[in-house]
């Protein structure tokens, strides 16, 4: 019943809002949000990505961002050499949309952060439009939880890092373990020995990602 009345919240908030594209949802975005491009380096960012030109400009950071993809509902930004960000316009009904937005930062391996925005930019509460995956979804149904070699994987394992993905092409977001990519590589090999060989894939079913 919760997340029904959130379908039917989000569904009337939207109704009268114009579909907007990625390219104008992009260059409205807050600067706040992406603090590294000011709005009208985020618009020329796209007019060279749409003119055929390498999308690359210099960011606030003293450093270039470069927009890799740019679709009617899809964005993919290389933010500096170590962040990047991707955009989702997500339709509800009555070709209405929400946009979600993943938000991913390169340390030891990467870890990604997923959230969600009206079509104005009003962020919406995430809770009933995706449930981050546990880290012990990855671990492989054959693995012996008891065994000792587990036992010293998993003391290695002081923090969970999950990266996200949007897909350009379908309504899906892929999540990634990578908390394995911080170790060496023998103690990397023994980690994946016990972890499932696919990601976990949610798709979007026009009132969440399940």
């Amino acid at each position: 019943m919760k997340q029904y009345g959130l379908f039917l919240l989000l569904c009337f908030c939207a109704l009268g809002i114009k579909a907007q594209d990625m390219k104008t949802l992009f260059a409205d975005m807050p600067d706040s949000y992406l603090p590294q491009l000011e709005a009208a380096w985020r618009k020329d960012l796209a007019d060279l990505y749409i003119t055929g030109k390498e999308a690359r400009l210099q960011n606030t950071m003293e450093g270039y961002s470069k927009l890799l993809k740019l679709t009617d509902d899809y964005l993919q930004l290389q933010v500096t050499t170590r962040s990047a960000v991707e955009l989702k316009r997500l339709p509800l009904i009555n070709n209405t949309y929400i946009i979600c937005m993943v938000t991913t930062v390169e340390g030891p391996a990467t870890d990604s952060r997923v959230s969600f925005y009206t079509t104005e930019w009003q962020p919406l509460e995430s809770s009933g439009l995706f449930t981050p995956v546990d880290a012990g979804w990855f671990i492989s149904e054959s693995a012996d939880v008891d065994s000792d070699a587990f036992k010293d994987v998993a003391a290695r394992f002081d923090m969970d890092l999950i990266t996200y993905h949007l897909s350009p092409d379908a309504l899906t977001l892929t999540a990634s373990y990578t908390t394995p990519m911080y170790l060496n590589g023998q103690e990397r090999k023994n980690a994946l020995a016990f972890l499932k060989d696919h990601d976990k894939v949610y798709t979007w079913d026009k009132s969440a990602f399940r």
